[in-house]
């Protein structure tokens, strides 16, 4: 079995040597950067105050910076350095669940680090954090545009403590790598969309629509209209269980959504077109109002925020679209659009 003080030298080994390619950027308050190439550093971008920054090395040299582009999604800022000549971080060959990982910022006062875990094996692909790698680790002042680094040194994505309360998140490598080549490029980081507006719809499961229907039937056989305390003013108003619009049942009030309602989990969710943009991807592509999405690649929606998301990065992709139209599924592809 492995020595603990073994252990622990290799972890302050990592630790120095990831040090080397971590440097402090100073353009308004002080943070820090990640070298990914000659000359180039990532850093955060809310907390640059202009174009123009300081760059402190390990080896405690001052080099100015110039701010080649910001991406407000990933809160990614690339910066040029010249003369440099820092070696920068080698993509992980991929952090595997349960990997413990080193999460490296150098401060104004000097490299600090603190030790994470690879909490899951991918960033979440739905909700507020899409996108986002927790780092297992905790935060400290400074640390945001450090890297997250693998026990072999390879970076697994760029520190920012300054998304979520009391968490340390970071962009994962490929992502931030990908950011990097378009401020370079261009300045800025191209967004993809369709050109068209969606609402949810609810479609009920077929099978537990007929059991239910089936119970009301049931009920209404053995007391007609009128059972359970109902009175001159009209029918019972009671659902098939018994629950009145009025009453709370399993599901909600007067058991409105029932198993495949909103709050349910049978059925299935699609996405209505209600408006298509002329000239757009979506029209292109032959989308009409009243089609309902179903899926984009193979892979279920359930908002409109959901498919904004899911290509929001793809610009210049041809997806495919499940849709609904006339009571038939068809595949429609389209090219996302880019703005």
């Amino acid at each position: 079995m492995t020595n603990f003080s073994d252990i622990s030298a290799g972890i302050a080994d990592a630790a120095q040597s990831a040090g080397n390619s971590v440097v402090t950027v100073v353009g308004g308050g002080p943070v820090s950067g990640t070298v990914i190439a000659d000359g180039q550093v990532l850093t955060v971008a809310h907390v640059l105050h202009g174009d123009e920054v300081s760059v402190w090395t390990a080896d405690g040299r001052e080099l100015p910076g110039t701010v080649l582009g910001r991406d407000p999604v990933t809160d990614l800022a690339l910066v040029r350095v010249e003369g440099l000549n820092v070696t920068p971080f080698a993509p992980s060959a991929g952090a595997r669940l349960g990997e413990l990982l080193l999460a490296v910022g150098r401060p104004p006062h000097g490299l600090q680090v603190s030790l994470g875990l690879m909490e899951r094996e991918s960033a979440p692909e739905r909700g507020p954090l899409r996108g986002w790698l927790h780092a297992g680790a905790a935060p400290f002042r400074g640390v945001s545009g450090g890297a997250l680094v693998d026990a072999r040194g390879g970076l697994v994505g760029v520190l920012n403590a300054g998304v979520q309360r009391g968490h340390l998140l970071a962009v994962p490598v490929a992502r931030a790598l990908r950011t990097a080549g378009a401020l370079a490029e261009s300045g800025r980081m191209p967004r993809g969309f369709l050109g068209l507006a969606t609402q949810p719809v609810h479609f009920p499961d077929p099978t537990q629509t007929e059991q239910g229907e089936e119970a009301w039937e049931a009920r209404r056989g053995r007391g007609g209209p009128h059972r359970h305390g109902s009175d001159s003013r009209g029918p019972d108003r009671r659902g098939p269980q018994g629950w009145g619009p009025d009453q709370r049942g399993p599901w909600g009030r007067g058991g409105r959504g029932g198993p495949w309602g909103p709050r349910g989990r049978g059925g299935q969710v699609g996405l209505t077109v209600v408006q298509v943009e002329d000239g757009s991807p979506a029209a292109q592509a032959g989308l009409l109002v009243g089609d309902v999405v179903l899926a984009l690649d193979g892979e279920a929606l359930r908002d409109p925020r959901e498919l904004l998301e899911r290509v929001r990065e793809r610009a210049g992709e041809p997806l495919s679209l499940r849709v609904l139209r006339g009571g038939q599924e068809t595949d429609l592809t389209v090219t996302v659009g880019e703005r």
